[in-house]
């Protein structure tokens, strides 16, 4: 066989696939160099480690596939059995298709390798994309006479000793992606996600980096488990001196039966590398998302979901009342939420039903969405297709078709339990439901996909179901994308909880929490943004008061916050002042001026020594435009916190800095603000990155908004 050579985007991957075993990653970073075969095998050898005392008497090599034949002692590659035999496997390579084509298309090797003792074949996918995404899949198959019990397999990649750190990130609900941070030690650090859907506690990066990383300094790892069902990714350093990330899915016992001749195939893992901190991490991740065939072409419409102006209470005045309010601000956008179907007149019944609740709506939905349509603005409804309330019609008829223990329920979560897809029944059902909804309403154009509850106890003919429930609600997705092409759907799950490239690869956005407090949001908000660019991410404008905090926001921190995302509104506008009205559809057409610049352009976030100052923008990829926001989160230590650095110009050019015009400007302390901010400056890139500018002492939970453009 031979050393392959992956490069791409100043990123290389060399594969050591000379056999007799399975290939070994030799180098995961950043580029090598053009090296010629002679130099691709001095690398190679180079990294081979000694055999020391007390150890295998040969070296001890980690393949992509790590497997305790080849002497590894660490978290296994492939776990299973045939009742308790082919436990171990010894894999021989069988071939390589490798397809290294021009720099602009991505770089690919099929590894096939078999073990007959083991009666098992895998293939290896890998794949290094043109902007430096790494991804890689493992496939199994069963070659044997017998059930083959496959209770793991997980891609992973080794990352140097130099990376030290390890950042992660956690939370719950209405505090999704919460960062924390450590030194990488001895052990493995695991992140398993056992709620049946990927969890707002999911770490949507697993970083890996050198000492001191940052958002624009360090050298960083980084993997993605692509899966919306129960799934683990890990960190992993042995003693013995490998160092490696991870990520699959999490399977429960018989959860995945191969018979002979069946397959297996693993979520993808996504992996990617940058000497320039997380922002480099992200501006891969978006660089990649942006071109996947299937992401959002036309500008994102401003939208308002209707949710916490009405809650349960639908009356077609008000709700015309609110549209024509929606039209004056400049919503584009018009989302009905729960309560439409029948029996839903509060969270405790009727999901599942859904038929348009004719007590209601005696004449459908229809006359709402012609008013809205006959408005400007796209119309949209909220679903919650997978769920199901024991008080519906559905489950009174088909109590059976319940993700559930033979003989029990599990534990009730917002008064509903899940439906089990994986029933064609109960799936052909669904389908039914929905396709109907959306042909007998054309004007229906996006749905607010929910799915409230995890999966808890999760069975399936008397087996663990999350597995086959996950690959049907991906059925379901791609069935109704194709046959309603046109229909956008957002995956919203109690908030933040489904957020993951496998679901993204079927929805237009995700909405990254149901808390709509400003200040939690700047914070959701940015680490979301790791794995997001900002038009895949809901960003609304909530009411003065959050329901979910209590907290209290004036509108221009709450709006500035909102910008920088998939903008809408979330607010009882009907009842708001002529003030209000005035200053929100300011802010809503600022956001439209700079809608093409922040959904197009590299994130940036600014590492600042001051935890009380956060500020992050958007940089025009032709680095003539950028848009920054300064957050002060809360009082600061010293007065006056420092200058504050605006990162990502090009650093020969100068550049006018300015506060954004048509808002209002943000409260401050200071008796005299400075002096530049009234008629703006004009500095280098270079001396904007590295020296900043001295912002007013804005008062807290205040954001001061300032475009930037290339004057040279």
């Amino acid at each position: 066989m031979t050393i392959l050579h992956l490069r791409r985007a100043r990123t290389s991957l060399v594969l050591d696939a000379r056999g007799p075993g399975l290939p070994r990653v030799v180098h995961w970073g950043g580029d090598v160099g053009d090296l010629d075969d002679d130099g691709l095998r001095q690398l190679t050898d180079a990294t081979v480690p000694p055999v020391v005392p007390s150890s295998f008497d040969e070296p001890t090599v980690l393949s992509v596939l790590p497997e305790a034949s080849a002497g590894w002692s660490g978290r296994p590659g492939l776990a299973g059995h045939r009742d308790g035999a082919g436990w171990s496997t010894a894999f021989r390579l069988d071939g390589l298709d490798v397809d290294q084509s021009a720099a602009d298309e991505p770089a690919r090797v099929a590894v096939r390798a078999s073990d007959p003792a083991a009666g098992l074949t895998v293939t290896i996918e890998i794949t290094l994309d043109p902007y430096g995404l790494l991804t890689v899949r493992h496939r199994l198959r069963n070659d044997g006479d017998s059930a083959y019990e496959l209770r793991e397999l997980t891609p992973v990649l080794p990352v140097p000793a130099v990376a030290t750190e390890l950042l992660d990130l956690t939370g719950r609900w209405c505090r999704e992606r919460s960062p924390q941070r450590h030194p990488w030690q001895h052990g493995a650090w695991v992140r398993e996600g056992r709620h049946g859907r990927t969890g707002h506690d999911a770490t949507l990066l697993l970083v890996a980096g050198t000492t001191g990383f940052g958002f624009g300094h360090g050298e960083v790892w980084a993997v993605h488990t692509a899966w919306s069902g129960d799934h683990v990714t890990f960190a992993e350093r042995r003693p013995t001196g490998e160092s490696t990330l991870g990520g699959g899915e999490l399977l429960a016992p018989g959860e995945v039966q191969l018979g002979p001749g069946e397959s297996y195939e693993t979520p993808l893992l996504y992996a990617v590398w940058s000497d320039a901190g997380l922002d480099g991490l992200s501006d891969v991740l978006h660089t990649h998302l942006r071109a996947r065939p299937g992401h959002p072409r036309s500008p994102r419409p401003v939208t308002l979901n209707v949710w916490e102006a009405v809650y349960f209470d639908h009356d077609l005045d008000r709700l015309r009342a609110l549209a024509d309010r929606a039209a004056q601000i400049g919503v584009e956008r018009f989302v009905l939420d729960d309560g439409w179907f029948r029996g839903r007149r509060d969270d405790t019944a009727g999901l599942g039903d859904w038929y348009v609740d004719e007590g209601v709506w005696p004449d459908g939905l229809q006359p709402l969405i012609e008013h809205v349509t006959g408005q400007g603005l796209q119309f949209g409804l909220w679903v919650e297709p997978e769920m199901v309330n024991p008080d519906s019609d559905v489950f009174r008829a088909h109590p059976d078709w319940v993700l559930a223990v033979p003989g029990r329920l599990p534990p009730a979560w917002r008064h509903q339990q899940v439906l089990d897809l994986g029933r064609p029944e109960a799936y052909d059902y669904v389908l039914e439901r929905l396709d109907t909804l959306l042909t007998d309403h054309p004007g229906i154009r996006y749905l607010k996909w929910d799915q409230n509850r995890d999966l808890t106890e999760a069975g399936h003919h008397g087996r663990p179901g999350v597995h086959g429930q996950t690959l049907a609600v991906y059925r379901l997705f791609d069935e109704l994308r194709n046959r309603h092409p046109g229909v956008e759907i957002e995956s919203c799950s109690s908030g933040g909880a489904r957020v993951d490239l496998a679901i993204l690869a079927r929805t237009d956005r995700v909405w990254a929490s149901d808390c709509n407090d400003a200040l939690e949001r700047l914070s959701i908000q940015r680490w979301t943004g790791l794995l997001l660019p900002p038009e895949l991410i809901g960003t609304h404008v909530g009411p003065e008061r959050s329901h979910t905090t209590n907290r209290v926001h004036d509108l221009g921190f709450r709006a500035a916050t909102a910008l920088f995302g998939h903008h809408g509104i979330e607010w009882d506008i009907a009842s708001i002042s002529a003030a209000e009205q005035t200053e929100l559809a300011a802010w809503v057409a600022l956001h439209k001026r700079l809608r093409p610049l922040l959904h197009a352009g590299r994130v940036v976030r600014v590492d600042h020594p001051d935890p009380a100052v956060w500020a992050h923008g958007v940089v025009d990829h032709d680095n003539t435009r950028a848009v920054y926001a300064v957050a002060r989160l809360t009082t600061s230590v010293t007065q006056v916190p420092g200058a504050v650095r605006l990162p990502g110009l090009d650093p020969g050019r100068r550049y006018r800095v300015r506060q954004v015009s048509g808002v209002p400007a943000p409260a401050s302390i200071d008796l005299s603000p400075p002096t530049w901010l009234a008629g703006g400056l004009t500095l280098s890139g270079a001396a904007l990155a590295r020296v900043g500018v001295q912002l007013p002492a804005l008062h807290p939970e205040q954001s001061l908004v300032l475009e930037v453009d290339a004057v040279d």
